[in-house]
């Protein structure tokens, strides 16, 4: 059975807590960790061990905060589901490796925080994704397989990707256009995952809406590059932690919209790559999915049967 991990301030509260939901009630943890890889490695046991008994607050009365902290690393994959190839403009047998990236640790926020939209940034688009937590460090040269991605996963959580499209893709700097303050909301909880729940996690469905309409909608198992293809690669490169969040990559119905063939001719071999881009952001300032301050984010993940539930986000864009 799932435990719903949150992180809260309560009225009062100096500092962050720890907690474990039940329905409508949270039973805090006596914790110090000071990091959601240090409450992994410290608390597992003591996390599983609390009771509803022991649930001794609202959580309507919390301030929720993310259950990742930003002292961990934010690992990304990108074009990592079929329908996004797709609406990207791509062919699938084009798509050989796994496309990987960062977005910096301060982007985290929690799950109904306000964004804010930078003034130079006019092209902001969303990314509903399964955030995947490591339970501990993972050693280099880690094989991880399907049945064993309980030993080195501690849980999931809901990621949207916020992205500056015409910074990312004009510049090439998915770092740049990734990692303004704000742009990764998560949360609102950690849900650690049994061993038999880990082999659903295909059946998790990615929804997003944007002022009441369905912009995303996918099963988790779209993916293309598996958790454990994922997991096995990225420790054959750089040291991972406990705590360190993966973002698997998003489904189709972004904003974003590549041009049609005959556009993409034209612009490929008549055009400078600076006339090029020019023309993608004089498209992309009509495209109305694009997000503007006022618009609100709904996003949620969970199986059909509601068995296993990441919660909802709720964010606001802001202007500047």
């Amino acid at each position: 059975m799932t435990i719903t991990i949150l992180r809260f301030q309560a009225p009062g509260d100096n500092a962050p807590r720890w907690g474990v939901q039940f329905g409508e009630r949270v039973a805090p943890l006596d914790s110090m960790a000071r990091t959601t890889g240090e409450l992994l490695a410290r608390d597992w046991e003591r996390l599983h061990a609390l009771t509803p008994e022991e649930a001794t607050l609202a959580r309507d009365g919390l301030t929720l905060l993310s259950p990742v902290t930003d002292r961990q690393q934010f690992i990304c994959q990108g074009i990592n589901y079929r329908s996004h190839v797709e609406e990207s403009g791509l062919r699938l047998e084009d798509i050989a490796f796994n496309t990987i990236f960062t977005k910096a640790p301060s982007s985290i926020t929690s799950a109904d925080a306000p964004v804010v939209r930078p003034a130079e940034v006019k092209l902001l688009d969303y990314e509903v994704e399964l955030g995947l937590v490591l339970r501990r460090d993972v050693p280099a040269g880690t094989r991880v397989s399907e049945d064993n991605l309980d030993k080195w996963l501690a849980g999931v959580v809901i990621v949207d990707d916020l992205s500056a499209r015409d910074i990312q893709l004009p510049q090439g700097q998915f770092y740049k256009g990734k990692s303004f303050r704000g742009f990764g909301p998560v949360g609102p909880v950690l849900v650690l995952l049994t061993p038999r729940e880990w082999q659903r996690w295909p059946e998790l469905r990615l929804q997003l809406a944007v002022n009441g309409q369905i912009r995303q909608d996918a099963y988790a198992g779209d993916m293309i590059h598996r958790p454990a293809a994922t997991l096995t690669e990225l420790a054959a490169l750089h040291d991972l932690h406990a705590g360190d969040l993966i973002a698997t990559g998003t489904p189709g119905g972004c904003a974003v919209r590549p041009p049609g063939r005959l556009a993409m001719f034209v612009a490929r071999h008549f055009l400078a790559d600076a006339a090029r881009w020019r023309m993608f952001i004089r498209r992309g300032l009509a495209e109305p999915k694009y997000l503007r301050p006022g618009d609100v984010i709904h996003a949620s993940i969970r199986t059909d049967d509601g068995a296993i539930d990441l919660g909802a986000q709720s964010t606001r864009i802001v202007a500047a």
